[in-house]
């Protein structure tokens, strides 16, 4: 490093060291959360059992991006036409979902995928869900989560 640089001087006094997950159990699987809640961002790898389905849902604040680690499974989502559409998930590949597109992830084996996204917030409106759950505001997300 350069003698002429500046590094700025921090507050270490919010700095942590220590591991950080979380399990989530859903329907459909469970989720690892590897970010805490109150970082502005979040971090999970979700797991889901064979046939299982995550809601078809719409964002009002959140960005996903997914990355097919292991298995197999079809995002069903709204291009840009308005339609929805099926896309097989490939291993190693990466599918990002905006504010207001209409999305579902549905697994054809057990198959875990990374999600990296704003933060937990907002409401997750829950168009179709096989499992009967209601929308996902932030108090019902602190229930579903235990919070």
């Amino acid at each position: 490093m350069s003698d002429d640089v500046q590094v700025p001087t921090y507050d270490t006094s919010s700095f942590s060291t220590d591991a950080y997950v979380k399990r989530i159990e859903k329907p459909w699987g469970y989720e690892l959360h590897w970010v805490p809640a109150d970082a502005p961002y979040m971090g999970k790898i979700m797991h889901i059992n064979p046939g299982g389905r995550l809601s078809m849902q719409v964002h009002d604040q959140k960005q996903e991006s997914y990355f097919m680690m292991t298995g197999r499974a079809k995002l069903i989502w709204e291009n840009n036409k308005g339609e929805l559409i099926e896309t097989e998930m490939l291993p190693g590949q990466g599918y990002r979902t905006a504010v207001g597109q209409k999305h579902r992830i549905a697994a054809i084996t057990d198959c875990d995928v990374i999600e990296a996204s704003t933060p937990e917030m907002g409401t997750t409106w829950r168009l179709d869900d096989d499992y009967a759950r209601p929308n996902e505001t932030p108090e019902q997300r602190a229930i579903e989560r235990s919070e």
